[in-house]
């Protein structure tokens, strides 16, 4: 049978000729993920799916805890295609969290603990979910338990689940909800859900502050990362390493897709640590490594690289960085492109440094269609020229969920993606590769973690002592980009700090890591010739500002 066999209110689904073509063409999954799972354990019992600090857990054992957590959920009385909020780390207890909704039919929101009450509260609003899943240890100093609570009873979520044998009142372990069913059969969805239903939200940064929701669902899914992943020459068993957010797209895809696709073992890192990394990749004889944002340069550096075998490293790759990495480890490494939205870029480990390191790679699947438009257009740019970023294909979004306003703006009439990013394309070995150029709208990318300005800015603009405000980004060396606030203060008050902007930013629900870091004062802000506000003009004025700041103190050292 195909098609969804529960369509949910406000998700767009593929239409049948395209879910006949991409099934008949191998480049969707004819599979759920619990039932890939199953399967791994079947095949392979006794291998390590994932190594966390000193826990190991074989396939057989995640199969049947996670047997026993989807008996649990459905026993709380949650039911097919009933929303659980996550806020969870990159730990084996998150691992066994998503698959025990995977297969009970329950669909992870796919958020992260630094959201606050701005984020969860809207996300709440827009999905309703009836579970919460929370990692005790997740939020450093923050209790993500309370605030989970906190919200819980604020948008009426009836169970909240949390790590830890002692979470409180009101709040299920998640520990005790998978002993409480010592021995539990696979339940039977096989008419409630298939491989064409949604298995998760995903999250976009977007352009205005709250993420928008991206429903993935299980064919698709498994088939793009079967489509990314042999590009590296990915095979049965490899060993990755992941040390990044596991709920986000990339996580998803690296340490939980593809550990069922390829019965491989997975790596997890829940802290970032340069020197661990590498001790890792020794200790497990890590074949495929992953990275983004700030770790890509600490790579770079680590100047005890030559104390580690990483003979068995087969090959890096990074949204950007490769070059270096390479430079500094000895290791095949490899530049790529990647959006929740539905594509990735990337180079091999066959291809020329100058696909590597100076491009972001080439399509994985024959049946992605890019086209590089002219922005706001639909007219494609010649060949070596800036365009928009535009695709569909077997995995591309087709729609935002429950957003319709949002949707007619983001694809162009003949059912193509526009991403807001610019590429260059060019011709290299008969191969098209892109080059990324910027993007044209407003985010800020600070170490892999993307988000708009607009609840920023709506915040600021409530501050007593500011008449108005805009946040763009600045180039940070390390994390990429960076927040920065120009203000127009109000007559009579003094501009905050950096430090007391964040606390009245924090105090009102705002996430922590888009507080702005870095203030600069203004009496008005630049337009453009139609009067609109020039962003463009803050972003360039204020990577100036910082360029004149380094070259005087390399002068004074000098």
């Amino acid at each position: 049978m195909s098609g969804p066999l529960n369509r949910i209110d406000g998700v767009v689904y593929a239409t049948p000729e395209e879910a006949a073509f991409y099934s008949g063409c191998k480049a969707w999954e004819r599979r759920t993920l619990g039932d890939a799972l199953r399967q791994a354990a079947k095949a392979v019992p006794e291998r390590t799916a994932y190594v966390c600090n000193e826990r190991r857990i074989s396939f057989a054992e995640l199969d049947a805890i996670t047997d026993r957590l989807a008996a649990a959920l459905r026993g709380l009385g949650l039911q097919l295609h009933d929303r659980a909020m996550f806020q969870m780390g990159t730990s084996i207890e998150a691992v066994i969290a998503l698959f025990g909704c995977f297969k009970a039919g329950v669909i992870p929101v796919c958020s992260i603990p630094q959201f606050r009450e701005i984020e969860i509260g809207t996300l709440a609003r827009l999905t309703q979910p009836k579970g919460y899943f929370v990692q005790a240890d997740a939020g450093g100093r923050f209790d993500l338990v309370s605030f989970a609570g906190t919200m819980a009873l604020r948008h009426g979520i009836p169970h909240v689940i949390s790590t830890g044998n002692n979470p409180g009142a009101g709040v299920h372990s998640l520990e005790a909800l998978c002993a409480a069913v010592p021995q539990a059969a696979a339940l039977d969805t096989s008419e409630e859900f298939g491989c064409e239903d949604v298995v998760a939200f995903q999250l976009s940064g977007g352009s205005t502050g709250v993420p928008k929701i991206i429903p993935r669902f299980h064919a698709e899914y498994l088939g793009h990362v079967r489509f990314w992943c042999d590009r590296y020459d990915m095979s049965e068993g490899s060993v990755g390493i992941w040390a990044l957010p596991i709920l986000h797209n990339a996580g998803m895809m690296f340490s939980v897709l593809r550990a069922v696709l390829y019965r491989a073992t997975t790596v997890l890192l829940p802290n970032w640590d340069v020197a661990n990394y590498f001790k890792m990749i020794e200790q497990e004889r890590v074949q495929h490594a992953f990275t983004i944002g700030p770790h890509a340069p600490a790579i770079a550096s680590y100047p005890h690289v030559q104390r580690h075998d990483l003979s068995s490293l087969k090959c890096l790759f990074t949204l950007m960085g490769a070059e270096a990495i390479e430079r500094a480890t000895g290791i095949r490494s490899i530049n790529m492109f990647g959006i929740t939205e539905g594509l990735v870029l990337t180079g091999t480990p066959d291809s020329p440094p100058e696909i590597r390191f100076g491009s972001v790679g080439m399509r994985c699947s024959t049946h992605d269609e890019v086209r590089l438009l002219h922005p706001q257009g639909t007219e494609e740019v010649p060949l070596g020229e800036a365009g928009e970023l535009c695709f569909k294909g077997p995995s591309s979004l087709r729609g935002y969920y429950a957003a319709p306003n949002v949707n007619a703006a983001s694809f162009t009439p003949d059912g193509f993606f526009r991403t807001g990013d610019m590429m260059r394309a060019r011709e290299v070995d008969d191969e098209i590769v892109y080059c990324f150029e910027g993007r044209m709208r407003d985010n800020i990318n600070r170490g892999g973690e993307k988000f708009g300005t607009e609840d920023i800015e709506h915040l600021i603009a409530r501050h007593p002592a500011i008449a108005d405000g805009k946040v763009v980004a600045m180039p940070d060396e390390i994390y990429g980009e960076k927040a920065c606030a120009f203000l127009i203060v109000r007559e009579g008050f003094k501009a905050p700090t950096v430090g007391e902007l964040g606390e009245y930013l924090l105090a009102k629900g705002l996430a922590k890591y888009k507080l702005p870091e870095r203030i600069e004062t203004c009496g008005s802000f630049p337009v453009t010739r139609v009067g609109k506000l020039d962003r463009a003009a803050l972003r360039s004025q204020i990577a100036k500002t910082l360029a004149e700041e380094a070259r005087s103190q390399a002068n004074t050292h000098s």
